[in-house]
């Protein structure tokens, strides 16, 4: 291929219904399963261990503001999933979003996004549901591989968790037979999850204590000597309902937003719903409003129980209880973090292989990724992704792993939204064949009333340079959170500028004429909320450490790699564009075959 038409083909986009392109999956999910799926897969590790973990040494009591804003970034991203999924209900949740509106790599990199977050999503999980399970046996599995297999390396877990590993290969052989009897179990273990936690926010309201969360330096003494945190000359925080400040409170959410990240895996499983214009979007938003007031109920349950600093990393309720005086209750409530890890862990494989089966279909990755079994399941790729997550679990400790999860979803997520707008704004096919159009400053303050290449053009370009004002944004307001609590004149003028050139970008979009195409669901308010999605999503983004910056770029280095030794010459879409000629001409034959047929009758 020239290189006059290499770098074209780089953004080439796929077609919603491309020809030759058929559904073998089995239609077997109701809205009722996307839901429970939803809700499964998005109560796991995030309620029952992350908690503990980001209180006590990240953002103390103001763990549930964490929440709020991580809720908030997740529900703006959940509607953005919502209506592409409504729009396009096939197999391969962000991944196939971004190919039909931005082009193939894009695609590409946002699937290798995803494929990160899913197998570090199952990595995680399986290692909390470990941790969980040792606790209710008194530590016999970490003493032992600690005392006889430990890993004393910078950047990996104490030791190689082979009982993590063990279940995520048990879980995917359950997957690969079959999603609707994973749907079953998946329903089971979540009902069982929701009752234990309204126990749990019940029963922390009951016992809770407001003084918790005015606590003191002073109470400080009976502290752990372990207790570390962002600040090195006050380990445990300055004490009150911020202890680490505004800083800690972002920081939190940046990891808290790995708590939500389930809810994709609905947008996965397109050609696997009835109705699924209607049941994908109402299973989104429906999930994301269930989980968003359970962990903001437990989180709050758990603070105002049990002082933040002596808090447990890794099972923080069940200690809870026996802190204020309910022993007996963490033996419930271990039993349902089991259950809500079973199907978080099952909720983070489901999309793991359909997102790897959508990118094979396409040439992107192997081909052997997209074969089905006989039970219509992709199970090639379940047992090859579940196997990737194993080796996953056995290496890094969860912490790492949620940063490097949180990440990766950000950056999908941001993806979906700039899409959304330029989905929105694009010409209506009607008008692509108008006369050729002419640009004028005047006619983005005064555009035509109907979307034509020009206004959709425009849109696009205001949508890129308002995706590098969030960026500018989002930096100088991190970068200077001290100037700008401090009120000092410099640091408060550049934010103002660079937040009034936002507005404008709004503004112009906003003018824009939107498409008339129908959708069963739409986004409300935009442009507005996909900038905010975007502008919240990098924000987050931007809190993460070096550490977890570094390990992203060589997982992104080696899915470029992958992409333009093997992708780029295996593409289905660009076989697709190098041969219209024949395509051309046999429609030009089709046409006349059916004006000489007309002629003769």
């Amino acid at each position: 291929m020239s290189d006059s038409k290499f770098l074209p083909s780089l953004v080439c986009k796929k077609p919603i219904e491309p020809e030759g392109e058929e559904s073998n999956f089995h239609r077997c999910l109701t809205t009722v399963d996307l839901v429970a799926l939803g809700v499964g897969s998005t109560l796991g590790a995030g309620v029952y261990v992350l908690s503990g973990e980001v209180a006590r040494s990240v953002a103390g009591p103001s763990i549930i503001i964490s929440f709020l804003i991580a809720a908030v970034a997740s529900i703006f991203s959940g509607l953005c999933y919502a209506e592409f999924g409504a729009r396009v209900p096939r197999t391969g949740s962000a991944y196939l979003y971004t190919y039909v509106t931005v082009g193939e790599i894009w695609a590409f990199v946002t699937g290798w996004n995803l494929l990160l977050s899913y197998i570090i999503g199952a990595s995680s999980v399986a290692r909390a549901w470990s941790g969980t399970f040792d606790d209710l046996i008194g530590n016999e599995i970490s003493s032992m591989l600690a005392d006889h297999a430990a890993m004393d390396l910078p950047g990996l877990a104490p030791y190689p968790d082979f009982f993590a590993a063990a279940l995520i290969l048990i879980l995917a052989g359950v997957l690969a037979f079959g999603a609707k009897e994973s749907a079953i179990v998946n329903k089971v273990f979540t009902a069982v999850n929701v009752l234990v936690l309204l126990f749990v926010i019940l029963a922390g309201f009951i016992k809770g204590d407001l003084d918790n969360w005015q606590i003191r330096e002073e109470s400080f003494k009976d502290a752990p000597k372990d207790c570390t945190s962002l600040n090195d000359t006050s380990p445990c925080g300055t004490g009150g309902f911020f202890p680490f400040g505004l800083q800690g409170t972002l920081t939190g959410a940046a990891t808290c937003f790995y708590a939500f990240v389930g809810f994709d895996c609905i947008a996965s499983s397109g050609e696997e719903v009835h109705n699924p214009q209607r049941a994908i979007p109402l299973g989104i938003i429906s999930s994301l409003l269930i989980c968003f007031l359970a962990y903001f109920g437990v989180s709050a349950a758990l603070t105002l129980m049990m002082p933040y600093y002596l808090l447990s990393a890794s099972s923080p309720l069940p200690e809870s209880f026996t802190y204020v005086g309910w022993g007996a209750a963490q033996y419930a409530v271990a039993v349902g973090s089991l259950c809500a890890l079973s199907t978080s862990l099952l909720g983070s494989m489901f999309p793991m292989p359909r997102v790897l089966f959508a990118m094979s279909r396409d040439g992107l990755l192997f081909k052997c990724l997209s074969d089905l079994s006989e039970r219509q399941t992709p199970a090639v790729a379940t047992l090859a992704s579940g196997a990737v997550a194993a080796g996953m679990t056995l290496l890094f400790d969860l912490k790492s792993l949620v940063d490097l999860m949180s990440i990766g979803t950000l950056f999908a997520y941001t993806l979906v939204a700039i899409c959304i707008l330029i989905l929105r704004y694009q010409s209506d096919p009607g008008q692509a064949a108008n006369k050729l159009e002419t640009f004028s400053i005047r006619q983005l303050f005064h555009p035509p009333p109907q979307a034509t290449l020009m206004t959709s053009s425009a849109a696009s370009f205001i949508t890129f340079i308002m995706l590098f004002l969030c960026i500018a944004l989002s930096v100088t307001v991190t970068k200077t959170s001290a100037s700008l609590q401090s009120l000092e004149c410099w640091s408060v003028l550049l934010v103002s500028a660079i937040t009034l050139m936002l507005v404008l970008c709004i503004l112009l979009i906003w003018r824009q004429p939107q498409s008339t195409a129908r959708a069963t669901f739409k986004v409300p308010l935009v442009p507005l909320l996909p900038v905010l999605s975007t502008l919240v999503n990098i924000t987050l983004m931007i809190q993460l450490g070096p550490g977890t910056w570094f390990r992203y770029a060589l997982w992104m280095a080696l899915g470029l790699l992958i992409y333009f030794a093997y992708g780029v010459r295996h593409s289905v879409q660009r076989r697709r564009l190098e041969s219209p000629p024949k395509q051309v001409r046999q429609q030009h034959t089709s046409t006349v075959d059916e004006s000489v047929q007309q002629a003769d009758d």
